[in-house]
């Protein structure tokens, strides 16, 4: 499966994607907002995962690569999540740090819910983020999501909730 945007292509991710993800997860100020830093178990293991999620439901995350380059900057994708108590598909994404704030994120994050909604049964897709994480809640905002709920995390933290229904979606296409 592949996915094209005027500068991206999403493809799903390979073992051979190892070097260019652990660039963004292992870097501590993308992932402040996560739980953890990645290490290299855990990159392998959300590769693993993915390939997982394609073979089952046929999405995820997928690699976000610049078409002009090849290289990956990150990933993006749908995947199934426990929000607030709730699975709920989610659109989520990191996008590394030499690539942050040129679009990229909105780029891709705007690609899989065009395809969700195309390809898929949801009536709501959702994507949810620390509160404080702006960037991330001005990606979800700038794709039509608008928030729908806060939550306490199993961290402690407060949760911002996005949402953003077929219907929205159909509204925003025209």
């Amino acid at each position: 499966m592949q996915l094209e945007t005027e500068r991206l292509i999403l493809r799903e991710m390979t073992p051979d994607d190892y070097e260019a993800l652990y660039d963004v997860l292992a870097d501590s100020d993308i992932m402040q907002h996560y739980p953890y830093t990645f290490d290299e178990a855990r990159v392998r293991n959300w590769i693993a995962k993915n390939i997982e999620r394609y073979r089952i439901f046929g999405f995820g995350l997928w690699a976000v690569v610049l078409k002009e380059t090849g290289e990956m900057i990150g990933d993006c994708g749908l995947t199934m999540q426990n929000i607030g108590g709730s699975i709920r598909p989610e659109i989520g994404y990191h996008i590394g740090k030499s690539h942050q704030r040129q679009g990229y994120a909105k780029e891709a994050a705007g690609k899989c819910r065009d395809w969700a909604f195309s390809h898929m049964p949801f009536g709501v897709l959702y994507s949810y983020m620390k509160e404080a994480n702006i960037a991330s809640s001005a990606t979800a905002r700038a794709n039509g999501m608008r928030l729908v709920d806060t939550f306490t995390d199993a961290e402690g933290e407060s949760t911002a909730v996005y949402a953003i229904t077929r219907e929205e979606w159909s509204r925003l296409k025209r």
